[in-house]
C-alpha cells in the first residue's frame, strides 16, 4: 500500500515528487494486470479425499455438500463446510446387472447429481474408453446419500456404429418446466434430448436427437456438456481436447450462449460451437493441468465451476477443483 504524505510534506516535495508517485502507483497498476501466465484463477482452497474425477456436486437439503463422481461405483464423498471432503462409499453398493453390456468392468463415468420432486436424481454413463457402446443410466434417491440410490435403467444408449457417445449426461431443467438432457463426446459431437419429468426418460412427444456443439474440422474432442440458464440466456459449458493423460493432458473449458436450450450457442466472438467455437473459461496454468469434467452448481454465494484438473506438483494426479462464477458482462468468468 502507498501511504500519502502529509499535506506539507506533498507541498514540499513539488512536481518532481508528483510525478514519482504517479509513475509508482501506474507501475503497481501494471503489476496487478493478469499476464498470461496468470490469466486464470487459481481453485478454491478443498482439502481431505479430493482425488476426483468428472466432479458433480449438490448442496443436500439439510445443508451437506454431496459430491459424486468417476469410478468405484461412482464414488460419493461429502463435506460440511466445502472445504473438508471425506469418502462416504459409492453411489451404488452393487453394480445394476445391465451394465456389463457397456463396460466389463462395471465402471460407470460422469455423475450428475440434482434434485427435482422431493428426490435427489442422478444421470450417468457406462462405456468402455474410446468407445461409441454406451448407455446413459438414470437413478433416484430420497436422501442422496452413498448406498441409497435405486437404478431405473437406461435413458439413452449408442452403439459401436454410432457417429456420437452417450457418455457426460447433464439434466437442465427450463423455467418452463421442460426437461433437457445434454451428453456426448467426440465423433459428431454434443447431443440433447427432451426427457420427460414423469419418467426421467425421453419424452415420447419428441425423440430428436439434436445437436449442439462439434468439432467438424480437426480434432473432434469435445465433450462433458453443462448447461445452466442466466439473464436470459442459455450457457452451454464443454470440455475440449484431451483428458486423462495426467499432466500431458491438455483438457479445457470452453463456453458459448443461446437464446433457446437447443442452441445454436455461439460464443463471444459469434462463432458457432457446432463449429469448432467456444470461448476459454478456464485451462491449463501453473500447477493446475487441464481442468474439465465440469459442473455448475447454485450455493448460497453464488454459482460454482466444479471440475478436475491434474495436479503437475502430484503427478499429475486428478484432483477436485471449485472456484465461484462471476456473470458480469453477460459472460461466465471464473474466480
Amino acid at each position: 500500500m502507498i501511504h500519502l504524505k502529509s499535506r506539507r510534506a506533498r507541498a514540499a516535495a513539488g512536481r518532481s515528487g508528483a510525478r514519482r508517485l504517479a509513475a509508482l502507483a501506474a507501475a503497481t497498476a501494471l503489476a496487478l494486470l493478469p499476464t498470461s501466465a496468470s490469466a486464470y484463477p487459481n481453485p478454491g482452497r478443498v482439502t481431505g479425499d479430493i482425488v476426483v474425477h468428472d466432479p458433480t456436486m449438490i448442496r443436500a437439503t439439510d445443508g451437506t455438500y454431496l459430491l459424486y463422481s468417476t469410478h468405484g461405483g461412482l464414488e460419493a464423498r461429502t463435506s460440511t463446510d466445502r472445504i473438508a471432503f471425506s469418502r462416504s462409499g459409492n453411489a451404488f453398493n452393487t453394480p445394476p446387472s445391465w451394465w456389463k453390456s457397456y463396460s466389463a468392468g462395471n465402471d460407470p463415468w460422469a455423475p450428475d447429481i440434482s434434485y427435482q420432486g422431493g428426490k435427489y436424481l442422478m444421470y450417468y454413463a457406462v462405456s468402455s474408453f474410446g468407445s461409441s457402446n454406451s448407455a446413459i443410466g438414470f437413478a433416484t434417491s430420497r436422501s442422496g446419500k452413498a448406498g441409497t440410490w435405486t437404478d431405473q435403467g437406461i435413458v439413452h444408449a449408442t452403439t459401436g456404429s454410432s457417429d456420437y457417445n452417450a457418455i457426460d449426461p447433464n439434466l437442465f431443467v427450463d423455467g418452463d418446466g421442460t426437461w433437457w438432457l445434454s451428453f456426448g463426446s467426440w465423433w459428431s459431437g454434443l447431443k440433447m434430448i427432451r426427457l420427460d419429468p414423469s419418467t426421467g426418460k425421453q419424452y415420447a412427444g419428441d425423440r430428436t436427437v439434436y445437436s449442439i456443439a462439434s468439432r467438424p474440422t480437426g480434432t473432434k474432442a469435445v465433450e462433458a456438456p453443462t448447461v445452466v440458464k442466466r439473464n436470459g440466456y442459455y450457457y452451454l459449458f464443454a470440455s475440449y481436447d484431451t483428458c486423462c493423460a495426467g499432466a500431458s493432458s491438455t483438457y479445457k473449458i470452453k463456453v458459448g450462449r443461446a437464446t433457446r436450450p437447443t442452441g445454436p450457442y455461439l460464443d463471444k466472438n459469434g462463432v458457432n460451437m457446432m463449429n469448432n467455437g467456444g470461448s476459454v473459461v478456464l485451462e491449463s496454468h501453473g500447477r493446475y493441468i487441464g481442468p474439465g469434467g465440469q459442473s455448475v452448481m447454485s450455493d448460497v454465494d453464488g454459482d460454482l465451476l466444479v471440475y478436475h484438473y491434474y495436479d503437475g506438483q502430484d503427478n499429475g494426479t486428478p484432483k477436485l477443483g471449485v472456484n465461484l462464477l462471476s456473470w458480469s458482462g453477460g459472460w461466465p468468468t471464473a474466480y
